[in-house]
């Protein structure tokens, strides 16, 4: 496999962040946030992550893929979430429109201190944990067999 780069916004608890990291390890890829990407060419692979806010994935993220010029390449996307079953496929269609093939999607979860779990102290305490990162380091390892 070439290079790879992961883009990831990671605001509350460092979730998405953490397995970023595990990703990126696999992969041999930096993580960036959005605003400090320079250029995205000459990447094989590139990762599109954040944390899960209103089942929506992170305003910033969004709008950094919104602003991107029609290109091509390969992609992945993954999330953290307090809750289950986030929909990946908003932003899997926004990369599409993009020009980007989307290999696969990846998803674990984050504690979650959203406001309604605030006063219980957040809920997934703990998480993303060994087993979720291990999960992630796993997926990392089937994109580089693929790409």
């Amino acid at each position: 496999m070439g290079r790879a780069l992961i883009i990831c916004t990671s605001v509350s608890h460092g979730n998405t962040r953490k397995v970023a990291e595990a990703m990126g390890e696999v992969l041999e890829a930096p993580v960036v946030a959005p605003e400090e990407v320079d250029g995205m060419e000459g990447y094989d692979l590139i990762g599109f992550g954040s944390g899960i806010f209103l089942h929506r994935f992170h305003q910033q993220l969004r709008e950094f893929v919104s602003a991107l010029p029609r290109q091509q390449g390969r992609a992945f996307v993954f999330a953290t979430s307090g809750l289950p079953a986030p929909r990946l496929g908003p932003m899997v269609r926004l990369l599409q429109g993009k020009g980007f093939q989307v290999t696969d999607t990846f998803s674990c979860r984050g504690f979650d201190t959203w406001a309604p779990f605030k006063p219980v102290g957040g809920i997934r305490k703990g998480r993303p944990d060994d087993s979720d990162l291990a999960a992630a380091r796993s997926f990392a390892t089937g994109l580089k067999r693929t790409v």
